[in-house]
């Protein structure tokens, strides 16, 4: 509804307008009426005013010294001005002209010509409306953006933020609007139920929807390098309504680490730092998905290294001496200190866990089985797990994994009695379709390390080998004239005797066909 004044000396004009357009645009209009262009003025100030109708010729104010008031008004936009009048004076329109007034109507007005002036008129601040909301939209996305660039500079600078810096910064700041006076940083996490990390994009949906059903909404939202959502400018108390909100939407998933409460925004880089520190301790922490920073963090145990007990780990792989690992590998990790420990001693035991015992064992006895290596992979990074014991177990899982690994493969390199046996079989039954999954299986071996000892027993994988064998057959009966190509594929195990040639001239550079030839055999006829 637009607010409309009409301004006229003459009750009877005033009331008979009013009449017309409230009959007409029944709730186009709050209509307010003025007998002179003072009472108009002084309306208009209260409450500003969409349209004015006005008549020139009134008492104590008239309409052009109305348009003129109205022109000099401070602040805002001028409310659109229609000029009323009885006479048909050139000089009259000029005024309208320099004025920008929106038309100049005279009396006695037509009801037609009146409603079309309102209709067009309505439109024409339609469209001034929108353009007005979209560049104010546009500018608010400027200085979001110019705020959050500022922030940038101030988080993820190096060193301490110099005095003058920060006069600079807090002049800057104040073009943008102030920053709250009390105000914490928070870093955000979350996971999807199969424990993938969720990407930034998707967090700030879920913290947008999370902060719509609060009071206030999250005041500044960056990413830092590594694709974090850095939550800047609201209290502590604000953050911890917003990890409440995600607990009662059942996201397990999340998690935020909170710094310390500050007033100065000198502070901000300090406290970016604090998040960070938060956040990674919330890893120790499975039960809260937010953790607050503590100066005490910076006081926790940083045990020595155990290199000894790392490479004792890696010797006893392969040993099924499970239970002695295990209790090990607690040492290792300081189980029984783990709420007073450092959390970058575990970081860098985890990386040396990689680094000293899993790819010493693949150096050593080859890749493990698929399943196994893709343990190893999502156990390379405590951070790719929701907590600490969600890493932990599946490390205990990894282990035991590599250990029948190993076991395994040790216990074909040195006896051999399985591969011997493999060997044998392949050699009994090239000319059958075989494949590893069938010998393998023959000697009640594990797909994955079968193929691993038998290249190390043999020094070919599987395929090859069976090309081998398969081959040094075929040369032996292309010795008999008698025999043709065909009969000696099929009988070497070939489906055709396209693939035989094939597989021929690929290990002994020459043809069947001039094979036989150079061995002394005829050719076929």
């Amino acid at each position: 509804m637009r607010k409309l004044i009409i301004v006229d000396d003459e009750k009877n004009i005033r009331l008979g307008l009013k009449a017309m357009i409230e009959r007409q645009y029944p709730e186009g209009y709050q209509i307010e009426l003025a007998a002179n262009g003072q009472i108009a003025l002084e309306l208009n100030r209260k409450s500003r005013a969409d349209l004015i109708l006005t008549d020139i010729k009134m008492p104590v104010l008239d309409g052009i010294r109305l348009l003129e008031e109205l022109n000099n008004e401070p602040g805002g936009r001028r409310p659109a001005v229609v000029l009323l009048s009885g006479y048909d004076d050139f000089e009259y329109a000029k005024t309208a002209i320099r004025y920008k007034v929106k038309d100049y109507l005279l009396k006695p007005i037509q009801r037609t010509e009146l409603f079309d002036m309102l209709n067009r008129v309505d439109k024409e601040l339609s469209e001034q409306e929108a353009l007005h909301l979209e560049r104010t939209h546009e500018q608010m996305e400027l200085r979001m953006e110019q705020r959050k660039n500022r922030l940038r500079q101030l988080l993820f600078g190096e060193g301490p933020i110099l005095a003058e810096e920060m006069q600079q910064l807090n002049k800057d700041w104040a073009q943008y609007g102030p920053f709250p006076s009390t105000y914490a940083v928070a870093l955000v996490l979350c996971r999807y139920v199969d424990g993938s990390a969720m990407p930034a994009g998707e967090i700030l949906r879920l913290v947008e929807q999370l902060s719509d059903s609060m009071d206030v909404r999250a005041e500044t939202i960056l990413t830092d390098v590594e694709g974090r959502l850095v939550l800047a400018g609201n209290t502590v108390n604000w953050y911890k309504e917003l990890s409440r909100q995600a607990e009662l939407k059942g996201w397990n998933g999340f998690r935020m680490g909170i710094s310390s409460q500050q007033e100065d925004l000198a502070r901000v880089r300090d406290q970016y730092h604090e998040a960070q520190t938060a956040l990674r301790y919330a890893f120790l922490y499975p039960r809260s998905n937010y953790v607050e920073y503590d100066p005490s963090f910076a006081r926790r145990t940083d045990f020595p290294i155990p290199y000894a007990s790392l490479r004792k780990l890696g010797n006893m792989l392969g040993t099924d001496r499970i239970k002695e690992m295990k209790l090990l590998l607690g040492s290792i990790f300081q189980l029984e200190h783990l709420q007073q420990i450092d959390i970058t001693y575990l970081e860098k035991v985890s990386r040396l866990m990689n680094e000293n015992v899993f790819d010493e064992v693949f150096r050593r006895y080859g890749e493990s089985s698929v399943e196994v290596l893709k343990m190893y992979k999502l156990a390379g990074n405590l951070y790719n797990f929701q907590s600490f014991s969600e890493y932990y177990r599946k490390l205990e899982y990894l282990l035991v994994s590599v250990n029948d690994y190993v076991s395994r493969i040790r216990l074909a390199h040195s006896e051999n009695a399985d591969m011997k046996e493999a060997v044998r079989y392949i050699h009994e039954q090239y000319n059958r379709p075989l494949n590893m999954a069938i010998v393998s299986n023959h000697v009640s071996l594990n797909y994955s390390y079968f193929s691993e000892a038998f290249k190390a027993y043999t020094g070919d994988n599987f395929v090859l080998y069976l090309k081998k064998v398969r081959i040094q057959k075929a040369k032996e009966m292309l010795r008999n004239p008698a025999l043709k190509m065909t009969e000696i594929s099929c009988a070497v195990g070939f489906e055709t005797s396209k693939h035989f040639s094939r597989v021929f001239r690929e290990l002994e550079g020459v043809s069947p066909h001039e094979y036989r030839q150079l061995s002394g055999g005829e050719t076929e006829r």
